[in-house]
């Protein structure tokens, strides 16, 4: 166990000593101070180390749950809000029985029992997060685990989606079709559908640099996404560049999808009921990866496409963004989509 540093106290204007103990971080991130004032210097310190040293008070325990707060907000400006979203659903909801202990006094003995107490309400991926937030939490405050744990079997989720002929039949003419479209055509995310502006498309090319992501009750506009190769450059076709061009607008910084977050989400979950469809909105981003699948597209153009991360040997997003080849790709995925606008019109 590291040896813990008491502080040290300084002297008040009106002669006393006085001298703080940190204890952790209450609900809304704020830190918590244990306050200690004596006549002498001596005697401050002696009462801070006496209540770090006994930790009779239970605020006296850093526990893992402070130390995962004190995480989240360190990296406030630094990760994306989505991110910070789901360590705190991870944070109230996972390994509860960790939550209330010690930094000092997690094991693998611990973590091992908190894993089984979720094994029976979530999957493997899920747990693994969690207990990823923990080490990664408590190697910010010097400690690092070295875990012997056993995770649940993954399961394989068979998921029946509609096809994308489907999908655009439910959404042809609706006032979702652009941001479905967007998702489901150019490989979009949420978030990134909601960050477009205007000043994005410069003729038929349209640059994925922003992000939209509702949190905590708001909307948080960041100028970047999700990775590095999330940043990238599109061929627009004529019929989204038309429904974009529909669009009413006074300022080239003004959103393209102008519909907030519930709205446009309640919508589609609406139009999925009419239709008997079960699916999420990022579903879309999955049915455009199965098209590009279907129509033999190359990795690379596909992950260069939808901004995926991987461990390929691409060096760059943008290496050979426009060449001929990656022309034929779009052309390509552009004909199928056109024959379901067609399809539709028929």
């Amino acid at each position: 166990m590291p040896k813990r540093k008491f502080p040290e106290a300084w002297q008040l204007k009106s002669g006393s000593w006085h001298t703080q103990v940190f204890v952790g971080f209450d609900e809304n991130g704020k830190k918590i101070r244990e306050s200690f004032t004596a006549s002498t210097k001596r005697e401050a310190e002696k009462m801070a180390a006496e209540y770090i040293v006994n930790g009779m008070q239970r605020k006296a325990r850093f526990t893992v749950a402070d130390a995962i707060d004190g995480y989240i907000l360190a990296k406030q400006n630094v990760l994306a809000p989505s991110t910070l979203r789901g360590y705190g659903i991870l944070r109230r909801n996972r390994l509860q029985g960790l939550m209330q202990l010690d930094i000092h006094e997690v094991n693998s003995f611990n973590v091992q029992q908190a894993i089984n107490e979720d094994a029976a309400k979530v999957g493997a991926k899920t747990i693994k997060e969690g207990v990823h937030l923990v080490c990664a939490a408590l190697r910010l405050y010097g400690i690092r685990l070295v875990l012997s744990v056993t995770y649940p079997a993954r399961k394989p989720k068979l998921k029946e989606l509609p096809t994308a002929e489907q999908v655009m039949n439910m959404v042809r003419g609706t006032d979702i079709e652009l941001p479905c479209l967007l998702a489901m055509w150019l490989s979009l995310r949420m978030s990134e559908v909601r960050g477009l502006q205007f000043r994005d498309l410069k003729g038929n090319v349209l640059t994925v640099c922003r992000s939209n992501i509702y949190f905590d009750g708001s909307n948080n506009v960041r100028d970047m996404n999700k990775t590095f190769k999330s940043t990238r450059r599109l061929n627009i076709p004529d019929h989204i560049k038309s429904l974009i061009e529909a669009v009413p607008h006074e300022k080239e910084d003004e959103f393209i999808v102008q519909m907030e977050y519930q709205t446009l989400r309640s919508k589609f979950y609406k139009l999925l009921e009419e239709y008997n469809y079960h699916m999420t909105f990022h579903d879309l981003r999955h049915l455009s990866a199965s098209v590009m699948l279907m129509l033999n597209i190359p990795d690379k153009y596909a992950m260069e496409r939808g901004g995926w991360s991987t461990n390929s040997t691409l060096k760059s997003v943008y290496q050979h963004t426009f060449s001929e080849e990656r022309k034929q790709v779009d052309k390509k995925i552009d004909d199928y989509f056109n024959s379901l606008l067609d399809e539709n019109e028929k």
